[in-house]
């Protein structure tokens, strides 16, 4: 694989992969804003009524239609949270012009119907036309009230909610139902040409065509978006201790037959100068692994929980525990989970528990070589975080971590927040 990025126009980022590993190319559009309250929802159904129709594609059919002759290429809408970054655009798969007959240009006509996605919409009046709107619009609001229907991830987002309330971490990638319940073609129409004009732009291409080919057919794809010199603050602001001495406690009742127990934890100095091998490798044993602390005696030893585990965002230095525990057995569960991890602040870390989460953790990693779609999530993480390796040389990382460091993360860390979904008194 042959890896390069450049600054290709005002603010756009170009990362091009090179390589004849895959039969399916792929290429991403992904425009970064700042995660925000008020333009969230906003943000989000951008791509989606983009998607609905272009000035000489009016309609899905007819984008559905032009896909198919590009031999049943794929385009869909993104929206992702990152830290709090929100990215939102385009994201291709094709077949890659190596497995297609005569020399085909696949990826270039890809480029050029994502170029006119973004670039072209179907306009009424001069605005983004209303039935697609409002139809987007009522979509949105329907996923984002349908939310509650998953409680394990209700309750992660609640706990985020109730944790950060003075960050823009605490906003969902989708905004709310009341915002989206604002929204109108004027208003949106007026977002969508703010974020072409000032939101830094990553493209990302995987494939065998030759870079400087793709490089031209980028340029030829965007050279319509008008852009003004602007600077948007993109970082994330990480808090390294929790907001008040003590941990906060944040109840919800809910007509649930399991409590679901989260806790969100601030990973202190180690974010000041945070080694990203090191941190994974801390989750890994600590709770995002099958052979981890938290499953084995918390769910497997103990069966205080029917699951338990945990999730890292090194974006925002934020470490999460989500666990379903009967109601009875919520202080229980609680404490073994605190014990846990003091058992990694004084040490207890077992050869067999730090080898396994190295070994799963890198073989996940090297596991991304072999999927597009995984390496261009890693490239864009890259840009936004770092590190300036690739996910193979990552995995080599993790796999000299020590338990000293392990134990040096642990010692940081504390408890911000939790938060506890139970049932209703009868």
């Amino acid at each position: 694989m042959t890896i390069t990025t450049e600054t290709i126009m005002p603010n756009v980022a170009f990362t091009c992969l090179t390589t004849k590993k895959f039969k399916t190319g792929c290429v991403s559009v992904s425009l970064l804003s700042p995660l925000h309250r008020d333009t969230a929802s906003l943000n989000a159904l951008v791509p989606n009524v983009l998607r609905r129709g272009t000035a000489t594609l009016p309609d899905m059919a007819a984008i559905s239609g032009r896909l198919d002759s590009l031999y049943g290429a794929g385009l869909s809408p993104i929206v992702r949270k990152k830290g709090e970054v929100q990215v939102l655009g385009f994201y291709a798969d094709f077949p890659d012009d190596a497995y297609v007959g005569g020399g085909g240009k696949i990826a270039e006509q890809m480029l050029s119907l994502l170029g006119e996605t973004l670039l072209m919409p179907n306009t009424s009046g001069g605005q983004l036309r209303r039935d697609y709107v409002e139809s987007e619009r009522d979509q949105l609001i329907e996923e984002l009230a349908g939310r509650i229907n998953d409680k394990r991830s209700y309750a992660l987002s609640r706990l985020f909610e109730v944790m950060c309330p003075m960050e823009a971490y605490s906003v969902d990638k989708l905004g709310s139902v009341s915002a989206a319940e604002n929204i109108t073609p004027h208003a949106l129409t007026g977002r969508y040409r703010t974020l072409l004009a000032e939101s830094p732009v990553h493209v990302f291409y995987c494939g065998s065509s030759e870079p400087q080919k793709i490089r031209r057919s980028v340029i030829s794809a965007l050279s319509a978006m008008q852009r003004r010199i602007h600077e948007p603050d993109l970082g994330t602001d990480i808090w390294l201790n929790p907001l008040e001495e003590n941990w906060r406690y944040f109840e919800e009742r809910l007509q649930v037959s399991q409590g679901k127990l989260t806790m969100g934890f601030r990973l202190g100095d180690a974010m000041e100068d945070p080694d990203l091998a090191a941190l994974r490798v801390f989750n890994g044993v600590f709770g995002g692994c099958v052979t981890s602390k938290l499953f084995m005696n918390v769910r497997e030893k103990l069966s205080l929980a029917y699951y338990a585990g945990s999730i890292l965002d090194v974006h925002k230095g934020i470490m999460a525990v989500s666990s379903g525990v009967e109601f009875e057995n919520y202080d229980a569960a609680l404490n073994e989970i605190f014990a846990q991890l003091d058992a990694m602040k004084a040490g207890d870390i077992t050869d067999d528990e730090l080898e396994s989460a190295k070994r799963s953790i890198a073989g996940d990693l090297r596991s991304m070589e072999d999927s597009p779609r995984a390496l261009e999530s890693w490239y864009l993480n890259r840009m936004l975080v770092g590190p300036d390796c690739t996910p193979t040389e990552m995995a080599a990382l993790t796999e000299t971590v020590t338990r000293d460091q392990l134990v040096e993360i642990a010692q940081g860390v504390a408890c911000d927040a939790v938060y506890f979904l139970r049932g209703e008194d009868k």
